[in-house]
């Protein structure tokens, strides 16, 4: 299990143990942390599991392929830091992963 704190946008604090293996967007999910939806069940064609991975993270993600790329463009509130949670596998190396939700989904 990997320790993970999901933040919402008014930063009340979810952390959960999450899987390894299993999605950010499945750790919350399964954990019923509010604002992440996942409405198409984690095959990266929606944009409902958007969040925001600080930078000093981005080194740890897997890189962004062209149709998550695509998806983000249709997110709410895109950034920099923009990612789609069921494109992240978990993994040891993300133990204390702050993972920022925005405000709304879609």
């Amino acid at each position: 299990m990997v320790g993970i704190v999901y933040v919402e946008h008014d930063g009340t604090e979810h952390p959960v143990d999450v899987d390894e293996q299993m999605s950010l967007m499945e750790g919350a999910t399964l954990n019923m942390v509010p604002g992440v939806e996942g409405m198409c069940g984690g095959i990266c064609s929606c944009a409902t599991c958007h969040c925001y991975i600080p930078d000093e993270w981005q080194g740890k993600m897997p890189a962004v392929s062209d149709g998550e790329d695509s998806m983000l463009d249709s997110a709410i509130d895109r950034r920099e830091n923009s990612r789609l949670g069921c494109q992240i596998s978990v993994g040891p190396e993300m133990e204390g992963l702050r993972v920022y939700l925005p405000e709304t989904q879609g």
